[in-house]
């Protein structure tokens, strides 16, 4: 593998990139371990794929915000490096698949030429920054939360406190009370306000989807906007020292929460406080880039009219704040698109609107800044890229992750799955087309990527096991899930699994039985005044495996015979445990500390310094096989086991040194005078380390 050199204006993405293809060179040389360097690609954006030797590359859009020129670069990248094909995620991402390991920092250089990012778009890291696709236009905003959703992508990138969590952190904004960036399934979600003519925001923490979904608690009914990038370090910081790093499926924000409870989590987060290298962090909203509207304001134009014209406006038109424009709503079949439909878009928006589209949370597409009078003509020009379909954001449009078609985790189809319900709605229930009420997702396992347990109609991807041993696809049917809108929210109860081929039969009951006897109620109060019961005694015939025919063991959009397959799942990163890999990992992090120190950085340079020292005790821990469940638990089971014991001699306690950071205020003092303490740390750590070899 030849070594290469970058383009990139930038020194700090440039090293970044040369990082990740050197850790490349050396895992294919065999110098780094398998564990330490897929950690190391996921915070770089580089997923492993379902298909052997191919790799997903995820690219980080925050806010789903993507200029014309940015859609044309990723549009040659994916043409370069990938199949063409654009999927557009849950969280306002785009992906590619297929791409050649050795090829992702060339690939990852090439985007950053229109600043666009692949850097913890995985891993256990800071996520896409998520919002309402209408932040900027809503009718209904108190203001635009596209600034504040902004800032805090760039204050928190290559952040050191959230490059190696215990999991990922996900955080949103929804840019009104009805709470369209689902603020209460975010680890941190905040909900635009003003009070007192101040804006600020409501703050919901710890909740998640996932196999134990959970309602986040309202932190605060409202903090000033200047509060909320230092509120949320404190969170981060808190989530970093106490959260769970063992046990993948415990790991999560909210399994914090419902360990301490809100109220402890405070205490924690009060502790943090002073650490906290700013107290306010005003966000200047006024200097946020304004839209360029296009020069071209009129367009040749055939006369436009017929019922299907009338129903792609009344489904797809979004009204916007701004007088005299709409904004466009593209549905792309199961987040979907290729580039030369793309290249296409973008030439639209740059010539007629504000030369920028949104990805929404639906894997759908937002055009700002249309005017009115040229809605005949973008009607025309998006039906020759085959984007009229109408029913965006209603039941037709249905969410679906990846599933089995490439992710690691899919157990069974949904894609296949979510393509057949869309055909049955359009075929057999026409008036749900344009209905918003109904909101149907589906996920290829339990991990909910595709957001089933928030949907009013969800489906899992299972498997199911007949009396002779068989397996065959299946979805757990869930029912009842809802966005109420201001932080509050509704899971689906999980109601019957029933095999795969009958998922249609299943929608088709549940809509008859909504259609015959909703009484104008909406699906999800209809669904609560039914009851869980209910709908099991309804749907639980579907469920029976002593009837199975062929065609049952093969999952929707595959020919062959179903066989379950699970890979290894990478959403949370693995940690290295190996003594001398950690205290490698220490050296790096005190070189980070004097790098950041020499660059003024005296809050990033204490955090690395507190890294290094608590990755040195993790070392002598795992030599002793104790468990290294939370940095918290690291640094109390040393003293216990080191410190008290008088195995390692230390001035005071272990837990006193190394969170003198929660009791200083960062400074260039303290930071020197710290990273000096973690250099001592580490000389003292390895020399009982080696001491211990070689009395073995």
């Amino acid at each position: 593998m030849q070594s290469f050199r970058t383009e990139i204006e930038n020194p700090i993405v440039e090293k970044d990139i040369i990082e990740l293809e050197k850790k490349i060179r050396q895992f294919k040389e065999g110098q780094v371990d398998e564990e330490k360097f897929r950690s190391l690609r996921l915070a770089r954006g580089v997923y492993g794929q379902r298909q052997p030797g191919v790799q997903m590359v995820r690219i980080k859009l925050p806010y789903g915000k993507v200029t014309s020129n940015q859609l044309e670069r990723i549009s040659d990248v994916a043409d370069e490096y990938s199949t063409g094909r654009l999927h557009i995620t849950t969280r306002q991402d785009i992906q590619i698949h297929y791409v050649d390991l050795e090829r992702t920092p060339e690939l990852w250089a090439q985007l950053e030429k229109d600043e666009v990012t692949l850097r913890e778009a995985c891993g256990n890291t800071v996520r896409n920054v998520t919002a309402s696709e209408t932040a900027g236009i809503d009718v209904d905003e108190p203001f635009d939360v596209s600034p504040y959703a902004q800032a805090v992508f760039e204050y928190f990138l290559r952040n050191p406190i959230g490059q190696e969590m215990g999991r990922k952190f996900k955080v949103s904004f929804s840019a009104t009370d009805a709470d369209t960036g689902l603020s209460y399934m975010h680890d941190l979600g905040f909900i635009a306000k003003i009070k007192d003519g101040v804006r600020g925001f409501k703050v919901m923490l710890g909740g998640g989807l996932g196999s134990q979904p959970r309602h986040a608690d309202v932190l605060y009914d409202f903090l000033p906007s200047d509060k909320i990038v230092p509120l949320m370090e404190g969170v981060i910081r808190v989530f970093d020292r106490y959260g769970e790093r063992k046990s993948r499926a415990k790991a999560r924000m909210k399994f914090l929460l419902k360990d301490i409870g809100l109220e402890g989590f405070k205490v924690l987060l009060e502790e943090e406080r002073l650490a906290v290298p700013v107290q306010s962090y005003p966000i200047d909203s006024e200097n946020y880039p304004k839209p360029q509207l296009a020069n071209l304001t009129s367009a040749f134009m055939e006369p436009v009219e017929g019922e299907e014209f009338e129903s792609w406006k009344s489904t797809n038109i979004i009204p916007q704040k701004q007088e005299g424009y709409v904004a466009i709503g593209i549905k792309v079949l199961l987040g979907d698109f290729y580039t030369d439909k793309a290249r296409e878009l973008a030439k639209l928006v740059r010539d007629y609107a504000a030369g920028e589209i949104r990805l929404s949370l639906r894997q759908d597409i937002l055009i700002p800044y249309v005017k009115e009078e040229l809605i005949p003509f973008f009607y025309q020009e998006l039906k020759k890229l085959d984007f009229t379909e109408a029913g965006y954001n209603k039941a037709l449009d249905i969410t679906a992750c990846p599933g089995t078609d490439t992710c690691n985790l899919g157990i069974a189809s949904s894609t296949g799955i979510a393509a057949e319900l869309e055909r049955v709605i359009k075929a057999e229930y026409p008036q749900y087309i344009s209905n918003p009420d109904v909101v149907i997702k589906i996920s290829g396992c339990m991990n909910a990527c595709g957001q089933h347990n928030m949907a009013n109609i969800g489906f899992q991807g299972m498997s199911i096991r007949t009396k002779d041993k068989l397996v065959a696809p299946a979805l757990q049917v869930l029912l009842g899930g809802g966005n109420f809108g201001d932080g509050n929210g509704r899971f689906a109860d999980k109601v019957v699994k029933i095999p795969s081929k009958r998922g249609p039969q299943a929608l088709r009951l549940i809509l008859d039985d909504f259609n015959t006897n909703g009484n104008g109620l909406s699906f999800a109060d209809y669904y609560a005044k039914k009851g869980e019961t209910y709908f099991y005694d309804f749907l639980k015939h579907l469920s029976s495996v002593d009837n199975l025919t062929a065609e049952d063991f093969i999952d929707w959009g595959n020919a062959e015979k179903y066989k379950k397959e699970i890979g290894i799942g990478e959403c949370a990163g693995v940690i290295v445990d190996l003594v001398a890999t950690l205290f490698f990992e220490s050296e790096e992090k005190i070189a980070n500390a004097e790098e950041a120190l020499q660059a003024g950085k005296w809050a990033a340079s204490i955090y690395y310094s507190y890294q290094s020292m608590v990755n040195s005790a993790k070392a002598l821990l795992t030599a002793e096989k104790t468990k290294t469940n939370t940095h918290s638990s690291i640094i109390r089971d040393f003293d216990r086991l080191f410190v008290d014991t008088d195995k390692v001699i230390l001035e005071g306690s272990f837990e006193d040194l190394v969170l003198e950071m929660n009791k200083t205020a960062p400074s260039k003092n303290f930071a020197e005078s710290y990273l000096n303490t973690s250099k001592e740390v580490l000389r003292k750590f390895e020399a009982y380390r080696q001491l211990e070899l070689q009395e073995a």
